[in-house]
Order: structure tokens, then sequence, then C-alpha cells
């Protein structure tokens, strides 16, 4: 796939950034690591510049922000709870108030989950649907998007453009970082999923005494 992303980039420059970063956005797996340090390299041997790469690269990640969140905006926490109600939410133990009680923390802390997930691999797609599905405001939703996806290119493309020839170095660095966030979630999501049904399970079984 690296081997793809650099034909990409070599061939459409800015428009290769832009198309890529947006891709990146909706398809997690596509390592923005690599596009970024990268384009931060291309800086030193094209006319590209620093200020371009992190500027098209920070426009495609608001606009993949924007198709998650109009994601988020279809699937609604309304239709969550309405699926909920059914066979899904017997199997899974789930209760339409755990959706109610799950938007209502979104919502009193959602802009920090959003500028703060921007800057956190995976996290940084996925968290624009809880967004959209909150209704979160969109001048609030677009203005903590672009302050976390500015800081997060930015970074990148520095030290892309920094560590020149040896920005694969920098990519490799972060792809270790991504695979460690990556763990930290699943691990998370596991003990997250044991307490609750731990706690709805105690719960249910005090009730039928």
């Amino acid at each position: 796939m690296q081997e793809w992303v650099i034909e990409i980039m070599e061939q459409f420059g800015y428009w290769g950034v832009l198309l890529l970063i947006i891709i990146e956005n909706i398809f997690p797996p596509i390592p923005s690591e690599v596009i970024l340090s990268f384009g931060g390299f291309m800086t030193t041997f094209t006319s590209m510049t620093v200020i371009g790469v992190i500027g098209v690269s920070t426009i495609g990640s608001v606009s993949g922000a924007g198709i998650l969140y109009a994601v988020g905006r279809l699937l609604s926490a309304e239709r969550l709870e309405s699926w909920l109600h059914g066979r899904i939410g017997r199997i899974l133990h789930f209760k339409p108030g755990d959706v109610l009680m799950a938007r209502e923390k979104f919502t009193q802390r959602g802009h920090i989950s959003v500028l703060i997930g921007r800057c956190i691999p995976i996290v940084r797609s996925l968290i624009s649907i809880p967004a959209g599905m909150t209704r979160m405001k969109i001048p609030k939703f677009l203005f903590y998007t672009v302050v976390g996806s500015l800081a997060w290119n930015t970074l990148l493309v520095l030290l892309g453009a920094a560590a020149g020839a040896s920005w694969e170095k920098i990519a490799g660095y972060f792809d270790t970082f991504s695979t460690v966030v990556l763990v930290v979630i699943l691990v998370a999501l596991v003990l997250v999923a044991w307490i609750f049904y731990k706690k709805r399970f105690a719960k249910k079984k005090n009730n039928q005494q």
C-alpha cells in the first residue's frame, strides 16, 4: 500500500495528497503517517511547499471527517434506539436508555473528544460518527476538527520535511504508535464490555431475587 500511496503523490502532487487524505479519513487502514511524512519529504525536492501540503491535507481531513459526520447524522441516536428495542438489543443486552446515556455524555464532552480524537490514529476517523449522531453543531464540529487536524498534519509534515530522505523512519515510528493505540483501544473495549455486562447481569439477578 505504501508504494501505491507514493506513486499517487508523485504523479498528482497536491491533488494526490488531498485525495489520499480524504480516503484515509474514511478508510483508516490507509496510513496517514506515510502520506504526511512523505508529503513533507516531497517539499525538499519538488515545487511543493510545507504550507501547501499542510493546507491541502487539512482540507482533505476536514472533508473526510465531514463525510463520516454525515454518516453519523443518517444513523442517528433515535434510529439506534429503535434497533435496540428489537432482537439486536436483546442479544447484546443493550437498552435504548444506554444510547441516551452515551449521547448525553458525548454531548457534554464531545468538543474535547473531537479535538483530541483528531490527533489519535484510528480514533481520528471514527470520532466524527458519534459527533454526527449526537447532532453536534456543524460550526463547532468544523472548528475542533480543523484545529485537531491542523495540529496532526503540521507535526507529521514538518517531521517528514526535517527527516528528508529518512522520512520512512518517521512513518515507521508513527506506524508503531498506531499499532499500540489500536491494541489499547481493543483492550479498553473488552474491559468496558466486561464491566458493562457484569453490572447489567448483576442488576438483573438482584431484580429476580
